[in-house]
């Protein structure tokens, strides 16, 4: 097959914006070629129509979880009629249960770490701390780098996207009308976040499917910390020139957070904890650990709804749970379901539909054509920087499920390459990470696509200089 036809396929496959997934290699049966088959072009048409509205969500309103769900029904309707066109009844069965494992996983997984991040900031933790920072009088200069620290340091252990808005939040509070600064701010603050969510499973989706899988431990994503921290500080150091040493108007606020929240904090701890020791020592997937430390969660919400209904004289704790939140201002009992129930389910629904998608995209054989194109034409190393340009044009989840799906053959070091890239490439365009598109958003006519856009070449400069110092770093591992 020549390269324009392999670029071709690069293009209709990588580039297509949603969230990839995998099956698995050992388990589902031998792809076959049908990437020439009509079956295989309606699949590719399908996806990157579905992908291309994602993007528009904010102006169509139109949710991102219902296009890629339609294709991924769509996609493995046309691979169950490729393969029993050939005589195949079992494959697709299969390899479609392959994908829905590889979902399972990471369902659970980020349902527990949502239902912790919500019951945070139900407790008042977030906007504690983000009453604490626009009440001290800094400047706009320390606030930018106060909000960029606070990202790099927070999206690890939280993840990138809560990070960025509550980051944000704070330097729109802070910059009132200063529009410059505030658009300065959020792009510290994307860029901050997404290098803070590379160097941990718990960071960003790419980390925790690639610890996942197996690849890297769990203490070798530190590995990375240094071209992680490279990656932030190049483009901040340039950016912060631009930032005004003005003090604004201290702003009176203050917030108490609420009885439990302490715990609450450490119970995630301790659920991270519990879900590092089941894969480590246990051997178990790391969602089981995590679900486990759903039921620590569980008990202690029990004993804070026991408590709040004593103090505020609810009859019963049963009857409490009608006790929401309404248009009348009622107190509202401390009620685990009501976290897991406002989950981001768009958010898990469009996972759903993009690991489908690429799952039955895999069994054309796609990936396989692109895996070969990247890692055997190009080499791991150009591949693996070409795969962080492709996550700000695209979005970095599809992409590394890609990779995976790929499962090329490559070093330690190649692993953690990818990682890196994949986790901080998408700073580079607003539109790449969850992060910008989020802030975006919040920050709506201020903080662009456009104004992002500018700051684009000092970003790559960061991009750049984290690859190399991985490669300098790390070359014993290469």
């Amino acid at each position: 097959m020549n390269t324009m036809k392999k670029l071709s396929i690069l293009a209709g496959v990588l580039l297509l914006p949603a969230t990839v997934a995998a099956q698995t290699g050992g388990a589902a049966s031998a792809v076959v070629d049908l990437t020439s088959t009509l079956y295989g072009y309606l699949g590719v048409i399908i996806f990157i129509g579905a992908y291309a509205l994602v993007p528009m969500e904010n102006t169509i309103h139109l949710r991102k979880s219902k296009p890629v769900l339609f294709a991924a029904g769509a996609i493995w309707l046309l691979v169950s009629l490729a393969y029993t066109g050939i005589g195949d009844f079992h494959t697709a069965h299969i390899a479609i249960k392959a994908s829905l494992l590889e979902y399972a996983e990471l369902f659970l997984f980020l349902l527990v770490a949502m239902t912790y991040i919500n019951a945070m900031e139900e407790r008042n933790v977030f906007q504690s701390l983000r009453a604490i920072l626009v009440s001290r009088g800094f400047s706009l200069r320390k606030i930018f780098w106060i909000t960029g620290c606070l990202a790099f340091i927070i999206s690890p252990v939280a993840d990138n996207l809560t990070t960025a808005l509550l980051m944000g939040a704070v330097a729109m509070a802070v910059g009132g009308k200063n529009k410059t600064f505030i658009s300065l701010a959020c792009i510290n603050i994307v860029v901050a976040a997404n290098a803070g969510g590379a160097f941990s499973p718990f960071g960003d989706i790419t980390t925790l499917m690639v610890w996942q899988k197996g690849k890297i431990a769990f203490g070798e994503f530190f590995v990375i910390f240094i071209p992680a921290l490279v990656n932030w500080l190049i483009p901040a150091i340039i950016m912060s020139l631009f930032v005004d040493k003005n003090v604004p108007e201290t702003l009176a606020e203050e917030v108490t957070m609420k009885y439990g929240a302490w715990p609450i904090m450490g119970l995630f701890l301790a659920t991270i904890v519990t879900a590092i020791c089941f894969h480590n020592f246990l051997y178990l997937p790391p969602a089981a650990g995590m679900m486990f430390g759903l039921s620590y969660l569980g008990f202690f919400s029990y004993h804070i709804k026991r408590h709040e209904n004593r103090k505020y004289n609810y009859d019963t704790i049963l009857g409490a749970r009608d006790h929401d939140c309404n248009s009348k201002g009622e107190f509202s009992p401390f009620d685990i379901m009501k976290k897991i129930s406002r989950a981001e389910w768009d958010t898990l629904l469009f996972f759903y539909g993009v690991i489908l998608c690429v799952g039955g995209l895999a069994q054309f054989g796609y990936l396989a054509l692109v895996s070969e194109f990247m890692y055997t034409d190009l080499g791991a190393t150009w591949a693996n920087c070409l795969v962080g340009v492709l996550s700000a044009i695209v979005d970095n989840i599809p992409v590394m499920f890609a990779v995976l799906t790929m499962d090329p053959s490559m070093s330690h070091g190649q692993w953690l390459l990818v990682t890196l890239t994949a986790g901080t490439g998408g700073s580079m365009l607003a539109i790449g990470s969850a992060a910008g598109v989020a802030l975006m958003g919040t920050a709506r006519g201020t903080y662009t696509f456009g104004a992002h856009l500018k700051w684009t070449p000092v970003i790559a400069l960061g991009y750049g200089a984290s690859i190399l110092c991985h490669l300098m770093l790390n070359s014993s591992l290469m």
